[in-house]
């Protein structure tokens, strides 16, 4: 900083503004959160798309739909961003980021309270501008959008934020022991799997494991234990910020998936209310750390919960919602996930533990017309290697049949899976002993067309007879 300039106009020269600004406004935050690029990952060709989805469209709608030119916009944001920094620049080395300086305290420990309030970190990035820390910008972003970029509002969200996290005690909450007391158990509620088509982790919230009755008296039996699980909740979005990197380029937010699947109904009233309290816990005090609430295998029950819910939560919030009945899980999800980064037990490829594949082997997609029947080959041109396949039918409704076929016309063909209905996502292996093709045929004889998501792999194998003869 040169000398005699003070905070703020050494933030407001244009040099630091465009540099700072430029970056995390249009290519940043602005562009990567929002749900223009959401867009490219929807399915164009899908002619029966979920009802749920024209929600996202039309709040998509909302954000772009403005009598400015996107010139103006992009200005009157830097603007805003810029104002911000300044505000909060002056709150730290001012001593009054958290309220009115205390008129009682010493000279010495005046000053060590500024040497604490310039350290000031927010999800491990420092609040201070001048530090020139490339989070910055994109946690303020965060208050600003929140905010629709009314600086004064967002200044004071980032307060109140602040001091609830110094009155929760946040800064210790990853070190307590909280939530079901078996890990088996905690990883059957609250869990994160794999990563979106962004990059984005995905947070799985599944409340099966709730209509066991000892399991739910052991999280909700008391005042205290639910105040307990509250908390579990709050300490697992501090674990998911952990994962997340707040630079140009990084993924800072994550999309929440919540399994309604054989849920408690409305009946347990304390598993509804301490969701609603997490729900507006999140909104007040994580603000756009969350792109998306996905809730999936949704009973007609809840559709009234979530309209009483609703209530509670801001138009910004709302269009973060996705609703999607059990029909449509699978469909709707992997509009978000790519299928080998997407739970078998959610139609997608991803197996725990797999040895066979991982989530870089990506899926190859196929369409099947409406009463018609397709067919995928997997060639081998080589003996002694054991060829393994996936694969996962959105909607199933279809059968199918794999045999392998020889490229010699004396050999008999090999029936490996005789017809059979499609339930769920299929593995399959054969140890190939001469060169062919295997061969697997669909029939989908309904009258909507089907989406046949694929992988294989060709693994070098020694013969059991090698192994036993050695």
């Amino acid at each position: 900083m040169a000398a005699g300039a003070s905070p703020r106009e050494e933030l407001q020269t244009k040099t630091m503004a465009e540099k700072s600004i430029g970056t995390h406004v249009e290519n940043g935050p602005d562009e990567t959160e929002n749900g223009g690029n959401e867009k490219k990952n929807i399915d164009q060709d899908d002619d029966d798309d979920d009802e749920e989805f024209e929600s996202i469209a039309q709040g998509d709608h909302e954000e772009l739909s403005t009598t400015l030119c996107v010139d103006q916009i992009n200005r009157r944001k830097k603007k805003a961003l810029l104002e911000f920094r300044c505000r909060v620049e002056d709150a730290i080395l001012g001593n009054y980021l958290l309220g009115k300086q205390n008129e009682f305290l010493s000279r010495n420990e005046s000053i060590k309270q500024r040497e604490i309030l310039r350290e000031t970190t927010l999800w491990g990035v420092p609040l201070l501008p001048s530090k020139a820390h490339e989070g910055t910008d994109i946690v303020l972003l965060k208050f600003l959008k929140a905010k629709d970029f009314k600086v004064h509002e967002a200044f004071q969200m980032l307060r109140r934020i602040l001091k609830w996290r110094i009155e929760y005690k946040t800064d210790e909450i990853l070190d307590e022991k909280l939530g079901p007391s078996s890990d088996i158990e905690q990883n059957k509620v609250l869990y994160f799997n794999s990563r979106d088509k962004e990059g984005r982790p995905v947070c799985y919230n599944v409340y099966e494991a709730f209509g066991d009755r000892d399991f739910y008296r052991e999280a909700f039996g008391s005042e205290d234990k639910c105040e307990e699980f509250l908390r579990w909740r709050i300490q697992f979005i501090e674990k998911g910020i952990n994962k997340l990197s707040f630079k140009n380029g990084g993924v800072h937010s994550i999309v929440q998936i919540t399994d309604l699947k054989n849920s408690p109904g409305p009946a347990m009233k304390e598993l509804h209310s301490v969701s609603k309290k997490a729900l507006v816990l999140l909104q007040e005090n994580y603000p756009e750390l969350v792109h998306k609430n996905i809730v999936i295998n949704v009973p007609l029950w809840y559709y009234a919960v979530h309209i009483v819910r609703s209530r509670f939560l801001t138009q910004k919030t709302k269009r973060k919602f996705v609703l999607a009945r059990p029909t449509n899980v699978t469909k709707t999800l992997l509009k978000f996930i790519a299928p080998e980064n997407l739970p078998v037990q959610y139609g997608g490829l991803k197996r725990e533990s797999d040895e066979d594949f991982s989530t870089l082997d990506e899926a190859s997609e196929l369409k099947i017309r409406g009463n018609s029947t397709a067919y995928i080959k997997f060639p081998v041109s080589e003996a002694g290697s054991t060829m393994v396949w996936d694969f996962t039918v959105v909607g199933w409704e279809v059968s199918y049949k794999e045999e392998f076929i020889p490229d010699d016309e004396g050999s008999y063909k090999i029936l490996l899976q005789n017809q059979k209905r499609v339930g769920e996502s299929v593995r399959n292996s054969f140890y190939i002993s001469e060169p062919g093709t295997i061969m697997i045929t669909i029939d989908n004889g309904k009258y909507k067309k089907k989406r046949v998501l694929y992988r294989s792999k060709a693994k070098p194998t020694v013969p059991m007879y090698v192994l036993y003869k050695n």
